[in-house]
């Protein structure tokens, strides 16, 4: 059963299991696409290249819960300056995608498609094969299994047509069976460091960043997460977090905070009392908090001749004290020197070439989905160039990195045997 959602209370995006479409142009993505969701949501035309930038639709499949399917422009598109951006936009997807549907006419299956599970099978992504158009051709599954050669031979197969819905629930059943396992699983971001019936104190600055009558999304997340633990959350303002802390007949068990309030808030928690940042806990629901948090020590040997990017998922318009392109650079700028040189990148653009760079510093990630984040993380890898977050550098820069990191046994641990 699908159900296409929508509304303040569906789920983000970069929860959702995301599945890409890919395949040659004019091989039926568009109408599986279509049909997958049960209405128009991209346009279908005979001729080749109608779809130009990747189509996104959220909806709910159940049991399996919210998934983003991403239509794309045919790969093979390399006729002129148009055609070849099409592509690139459509190649873009390969690095956020939890999954991939590769879409081919019914005895066509060829070189091209060999190539495009190959892209698929270096990131590790699970890849499903979908014969179209089988209104045109009848073939059987077994014909179908029988025309991919020794390199796909194992994928999953179905048969289909967008046009009758033969096969479509083969391909639902499929996409439920061969779905990572940590979106099968109940993912946690901190409710599984802590016991059931734990009181969790979320300081929640309502400053120029914070949305009007609203919460921004990790806090939301983070609030839903323990709920779904079975712990007891309890949001304040930083303002009355020494009232709130007074009250409570034993100290909470945990303290998360908003980055930015860090050094207040640790100079009003006891040390006893875990502590750590909304940020901090998404470095490890959506990225690797140990590679993460070694990056940080990279701050250490920033001089004035270093260069730094900071990366932003979202691209909500910079406010006045914007964490991304003010203060974390004055911060670090006050540490380094003046002449530290900053970049600032937001949405999609993350730069292919980072080998220029001396520490790449990232959001936390709460639009993308975990595969698009660790994609950013494995490319600083590959680059020699260290990576980390907002709420590690706003920790390593007040002077409680160790503390924000104690709470996090694996990155603790990691930290303490590289010291």
């Amino acid at each position: 059963m699908a159900i296409v959602g929508a509304g303040l209370n569906a789920t983000p995006k970069g929860m959702r299991l995301c599945i890409g479409l890919f395949g040659r142009r004019n091989a039926g993505k568009s109408s599986l696409f279509n049909a997958l969701l049960g209405q128009d949501a991209s346009i279908v035309s005979p001729r080749a290249g109608t779809t130009a930038d990747p189509v996104e639709k959220a909806m709910e499949l159940l049991p399996l819960g919210p998934v983003l399917f991403v239509d794309t422009a045919g790969l093979d598109d390399d006729e002129g300056e148009l055609g070849g951006l099409r592509a690139g936009r459509a190649r873009d997807v390969y690095e956020r995608c939890d999954m991939g549907i590769v879409v081919s006419e019914a005895g066509s299956w060829g070189p091209f498609e060999d190539a495009v599970v190959g892209e698929l099978s270096a990131r590790k992504t699970p890849v499903i094969v979908a014969f179209s158009k089988n209104d045109l051709h009848g073939l059987g599954l077994a014909e179908c299994e029988a025309a991919l050669p020794e390199a796909a031979s194992g994928l999953p197969v179905v048969c289909l047509s967008a046009q009758t819905g033969e096969g479509l629930d083969a391909l639902r059943r499929a996409i439920i069976e061969h779905a990572p396992a940590h979106f099968v699983e109940e993912p946690r971001i901190v409710g599984d460091l802590v016991a059931p019936g734990s009181v969790v104190v979320l300081v929640i600055p309502l400053d120029k960043e914070a949305p009007k009558g609203r919460l921004i999304l990790p806090q939301v997340q983070v609030i839903r997460d323990l709920l779904d633990s079975g712990c007891v959350p309890m949001a304040v303002r930083d303002t009355e977090l020494s009232a709130c802390l007074e009250s409570l007949v034993a100290p909470p068990a945990l303290v998360i905070t908003d980055s930015q309030a860090f050094a207040q808030v640790a100079a009003m928690v006891p040390e006893d009392v875990p502590l750590t940042s909304f940020s901090v806990a998404f470095a490890r629901f959506k990225g690797d908090l140990p590679m993460q948090a070694l990056g940080a020590q990279a701050i250490s040997s920033l001089t004035e001749s270093s260069r730094v990017l900071i990366a932003e998922a979202c691209t909500h318009h910079p406010i006045e004290e914007d964490i991304g392109t003010v203060k974390i650079p004055r911060l670090l700028r006050k540490r380094v020197g003046e002449g530290l040189a900053i970049d600032n990148v937001r949405g999609r653009d993350f730069p292919e070439n980072l080998s220029d760079y001396d520490l790449v510093i990232h959001c936390g990630g709460c639009t993308l989905n975990r595969r698009a984040m660790l994609s950013r993380i494995q490319a600083c890898v590959a680059a020699g160039v260290p990576v980390t977050n907002y709420g590690l550098t706003l920790a390593y820069l007040n002077g409680i990195f160790d503390r924000a990191i104690r709470v996090f046994p694996d990155a603790d641990a990691l930290l303490r045997s590289a010291d």
